[in-house]
């Protein structure tokens, strides 16, 4: 018997090709089913951008000058032992020849000369304490007719009294156009002041 010629029972062939799948056609009365529409996002269901804001531009301010920005104070001497002399001599850039003379004689009596002081003038530009001892570093300072407080010193003491503070000792006297006179009260002035620098370099 050929194999040509064996015919197979419908439900034999139906059950070899269950599992194939046939695309059924138009032609076979076949609808496809209409597609979903997709709706085009509304505006509420557009998610909203982040909108740049502008940089914020900092304010531009003047850089505050420090201490050590600042123009140096204009000196008479060498300050080679940290002497600093501040006197108050408008009409002189420091000081008036007949008292830089009497000042000279006092520093030679304790053994100091002007290349040892730096002689710093209060009238022709004001001295703050601050700005003498980035630029000098004195070891001492003697005030001629300047108070204390006329430099931003934060203490207070009498004429004629050495006042040792934050690693400077100071002396505060009269003007030195006061003290280089030959009247007696002049000469008493002269006797304090030279018993202070005994003490303070002697």
């Amino acid at each position: 018997m050929s194999l040509s010629n064996i015919k197979l029972p419908g439900f034999v062939i139906a059950d070899l090709y269950r599992n194939t799948l046939i695309q059924p056609s138009a032609a076979d009365g076949f609808q496809p089913l209409p597609e979903t529409a997709v709706a085009e996002p509304g505006p509420a269901a557009v998610e909203k951008q982040p909108v740049a804001k502008p940089p914020v531009q900092e304010p531009v301010t003047a850089k505050t000058p420090g201490l050590a920005d600042l123009p140096p104070y204009k000196i008479l001497g060498n300050n080679k032992k940290q002497i600093t002399v501040v006197v108050n001599c408008p009409q002189d850039v420091f000081v008036p020849e007949g008292d830089l003379q009497f000042l000279t004689k006092m520093l030679d009596a304790c053994k100091l000369n002007m290349a040892d002081v730096a002689i710093v003038n209060h009238a022709t530009a004001a001295v703050t304490i601050d700005r003498v001892k980035v630029q000098l570093q004195p070891r001492f300072l003697l005030l001629f007719g300047v108070e204390p407080d006329e430099i931003q010193l934060p203490i207070n003491f009498p004429a004629f009294k050495e006042q040792p503070y934050a690693g400077t000792t100071y002396l505060f006297t009269p003007a030195l156009s006061q003290l280089n006179q030959d009247t007696d009260v002049a000469k008493g002035l002269k006797k304090k002041l030279w018993e202070c620098l005994k003490r303070m370099f002697l």
